[in-house]
């Protein structure tokens, strides 16, 4: 869990930080040690992803997990060595536990099979519809929070191309 910003997993390479950066910066193939860096390249890249995200996905495409571990990957993988990939470390936010690292797999297969075949593609006549789709399909990702990092805008990703 989550310890004063920091995560308990030692030994696993989605866990540590990069050396010189006072524990603010996770490791990076980059070797970025500054958060303001980090930040703007990871915003550069998400820019980068979704235009070539935007080429992959069509309106007509029935998402699954495999599409979201490969958003993630296309995303951040020229960052980090673990991008595209459940993360094995247990994660909270304050109070809020996020789904345990071991129950990632099973809980993207019921996504899979629930709110992604129910609500994609996302083709609804009415806004109302669209909406619902995108709101259903960004909690139920966001509840699982399926990877160490980018999970709030890998799903803002994936709400983009449902849109």
């Amino acid at each position: 869990m989550e310890k004063g910003g920091h995560y308990d997993a030692s030994g696993l390479i989605e866990a540590q930080f990069e050396p010189g950066s006072q524990g603010r910066v996770l490791k990076n193939l980059l070797g970025i040690k500054s958060k303001r860096e980090m930040d703007q390249v990871e915003a550069q890249e998400q820019f980068r992803a979704l235009e070539e995200l935007i080429r992959i996905y069509d309106q007509d495409h029935r998402f699954t997990a495999a599409d979201v571990r490969r958003i993630h990957k296309i995303w951040l993988g020229p960052i980090y060595a673990w991008a595209g990939q459940y993360r094995r470390v247990n994660l909270s936010k304050g109070d809020f536990p996020f789904a345990a690292a071991n129950q990632i797999p099973r809980l993207m297969i019921e996504l899979e099979k629930g709110p992604f075949r129910e609500y994609t593609p996302c083709r609804f006549i009415v806004m109302s519809g669209i909406a619902r789709a995108i709101a259903v399909v960004h909690t139920e990702l966001l509840l699982i929070h399926p990877f160490r990092e980018g999970n709030g805008r890998a799903a803002r990703l994936l709400a983009i191309l449902l849109a």
